[in-house]
């Protein structure tokens, strides 16, 4: 018992040693916040308030360019370039629009844009080699799976990245946005440059292509 009221003591005494450290107490507040004041404060100069908005979002945009690209050093690279370019642009910014919105459409166009130039560089390859008359082999990026250290549920998620590699981009895209990262369908709209209709028509279309892949794996959602 002693022991026990030793630590609570020491426990009171370091929150109370937290909550008189104006540091401390500045992170908390700025914890607090929501994106679009963070962003209004990185713009005044805080650059602890950037600091959080990476931290709030990095893992989503992880998950947001592998889901398109599938391959998770170029992922890691878009992912440094959109967040430069959110701090090199950060003046841009307009509170008008979400920060979420504003976030997803750098990193949607740079992975559009390196999807785009990969496609060009897999046919450039291809042409190349046919000229030459010789044998091609397509080269697979080495995604050592195991099976034997995986859980079902990473199993599905493998079969899932594998099937979203054969779907069309603009259905993939679309589909991951609303699917995986759980975005309003107005806010998809925003971020895609695309008419609302076009967005839920391609949502669809991109959910039955992977049901048709995945018919034991995905269970698309079922909303309109």
């Amino acid at each position: 018992m002693p022991h026990t009221r030793r630590v609570q003591t020491l426990q009171r005494r370091t929150v109370a040693q937290r909550a008189a450290n104006p540091a401390h107490r500045h992170h908390e507040v700025l914890s607090e916040m929501g994106d679009e004041d963070l962003m209004q404060q990185f713009q005044m100069g805080t650059v602890e308030a950037f600091d959080i908005l990476v931290s709030r979002y990095k893992d989503p945009l992880t998950n947001y360019i592998y889901r398109f690209l599938g391959d998770m050093k170029e992922c890691e690279d878009l992912l440094q370039e959109t967040f430069l370019r959110v701090y090199r642009n950060r003046h841009s910014y307009r509170r008008i629009a979400k920060f979420s919105t504003w976030l997803y459409t750098i990193a949607g166009n740079l992975a559009r844009s390196e999807y785009r130039k990969r496609k060009r560089r897999r046919l450039y390859s291809i042409q190349s080699v046919n000229r030459d008359d010789e044998e091609y082999e397509v080269e697979i990026p080495d995604e050592t799976f195991a099976p034997d250290t995986h859980t079902e549920s990473t199993f599905q998620d493998h079969y899932i990245q594998e099937a979203l590699k054969q779907i069309p981009e603009e259905f993939r895209e679309v589909v991951v946005l609303r699917d995986v990262q759980q975005l309003a369908y107005e806010e998809i709209a925003e971020i895609t440059g695309l008419p609302m209709g076009t967005v839920k028509s391609r949502i669809n279309r991109g959910r039955t292509k992977l049901q048709s892949l995945l018919k034991d794996v995905y269970t698309p959602g079922q909303e309109s």
